[in-house]
């Protein structure tokens, strides 16, 4: 079994398991059923069935990205080898968005190429937002530049880079420019990011930018006659476009099914965090109850118990299960032993606070179990002090038991996705797993 099926098989489990989870009546609706909170979580539920259809249609979807005038359409035609899309020198020949397939010679995949508007055209904002959608659809990026970058592609590449995905920079129209000059904005691209407020990185890595003529400007030819005359005539050269073609065959081949696995488990991944806030939010008021149910049950315990020790031991217990209790509620998956990491997650990033709460109670319940081994008959003022003991110990364990409530619900919406067949673990195993030589390897730097 290769590297890319193993993906694809750690991607079907995480997300068939999400599935199952998400649509139990028992585990996640509760009983009665909440109807409203079904129909807030409807569509995260169908992201998540898409995702997996995803995955078993083995489609990966590229889309062309760039200002208007840049090629987009001509660079899609040159690559299937044949004029499908309309394209020419008018500024906004694509109005919207178009897609055509294509199955590329001796490939195990078939391609859907986006095809999008120019980014700067009229009603931009709108397009914008049009542009985002479809590249968080999109499996790999083509951004499609014609001349040395402008600011305004500039903070384009900026935007499509949070959408995590692999981008291609593609000069193209290079046959308009001296062989120089297309080496000098080429090296001049191979820099684009350095110096700049990115913490130092590249935007876009020299072996990611290509360079094409997907539709060459015809060039006059002199054409000689048998009878010895001549004439001038235009022809259309054939496109440069093999590096282009190249590339993605390589990436296709070599990470393709990779590819599928992220972009799916990143729509996952957001469809899950979806869903528990939207539960968090829904279930407010039964959690609040829960809490402080707990912060009750704590605080009792701790006081009326005249052992010091057992105080710390039972509280932890307490408040492990209170993570759970939470967790069953919204119907968000997590085990013992994720409630366990949890609540050493929680403590260590209360910075000290409840690790105070438990060294005082420790303090406190140590000399609470003095006074209680003392005789309340010899000396009846015992009574009085163990009774304070015992209400600040348990005070400052029910104030504990609130934090953790609180951190918890927090955690809970933020973490859903992760575990071990959780799309955050898995994308994490998956590009741990990658060849450094890989586009997908990238990808670490935006982590």
């Amino acid at each position: 079994m290769t590297q890319q099926d193993t993906h694809i098989q750690q991607t079907r489990a995480s997300l068939q398991q999400a599935l199952s989870w998400y649509t139990s009546v028992r585990r996640h609706w509760n009983y009665p059923p909440n109807l409203e909170l079904q129909a807030a979580v409807k569509p995260d539920l169908q992201a998540l069935k898409a995702s997996l259809e995803k995955i078993e249609n083995n489609v990966i979807k590229i889309a062309t990205f760039g200002l208007v005038s840049r090629g987009k359409s001509a660079v899609i035609n040159a690559l299937m080898g044949q004029t499908i899309l309309e394209s020419g020198p008018i500024h906004g020949v694509t109005k919207w968005p178009q897609s055509v397939r294509w199955t590329p010679p001796n490939s195990q995949v078939t391609i859907e190429f986006i095809d999008t508007p120019g980014l700067d055209e009229i009603d931009g904002k709108e397009r914008e937002i049009m542009a985002r959608n479809i590249a968080n659809e999109a499996d790999l990026i083509l951004f499609i530049i014609s001349e040395d970058i402008t600011r305004t592609e500039y903070e384009a590449l900026l935007q499509l880079k949070q959408s995590f995905k692999p981008i291609i920079l593609v000069f193209n129209k290079i046959d308009l420019y001296p062989e120089k000059d297309v080496n000098t904005i080429y090296e001049q691209l191979q820099n684009i990011g350095r110096n700049s407020n990115i913490d130092e990185k590249f935007l876009i890595a020299a072996e990611d930018i290509v360079r094409v003529a997907a539709s060459p400007q015809p060039i006059p030819i002199l054409v000689k006659y048998p009878d010895g005359k001549t004439a001038e005539e235009w022809e259309t050269p054939p496109p440069q476009i093999d590096e282009l073609k190249n590339k993605i065959l390589t990436i296709l081949n070599h990470e393709g099914k990779s590819l599928l696995c992220l972009n799916a488990l990143q729509k996952a991944k957001k469809a899950e965090e979806n869903i528990a806030k939207k539960t968090i939010k829904n279930r407010q008021q039964e959690a609040e109850a829960i809490i402080w149910k707990y912060v009750r049950y704590k605080s009792v315990a701790v006081a009326v118990n005249p052992i010091g020790f057992l105080d710390i031991i039972g509280g932890s217990i307490t408040d492990l299960t209170l993570i759970r209790s939470l967790a069953r509620l919204y119907g968000l998956p997590i085990t013992n032993h994720e409630a366990g990491k949890l609540w050493r997650k929680i403590f260590v990033s209360s910075g000290g606070l409840l690790l105070g709460e438990i060294a005082t109670g420790l303090i406190l319940g140590l000399g609470k179990t003095a006074l209680a081994v003392s005789s309340f008959i010899e000396n009846p003022a015992i009574l009085t002090t163990y009774g304070s003991t015992a209400i600040m110990q348990g005070g400052l364990a029910a104030y504990g038991t609130y934090i953790i409530g609180k951190a918890a619900q927090e955690y809970l919406e933020k973490g859903c996705s992760w575990g071990d067949l959780g799309p955050s673990m898995v994308i994490k195993n998956i590009i741990n797993q990658i060849d450094p030589n890989t586009i997908i390897y990238r990808l670490q730097i935006d982590e």
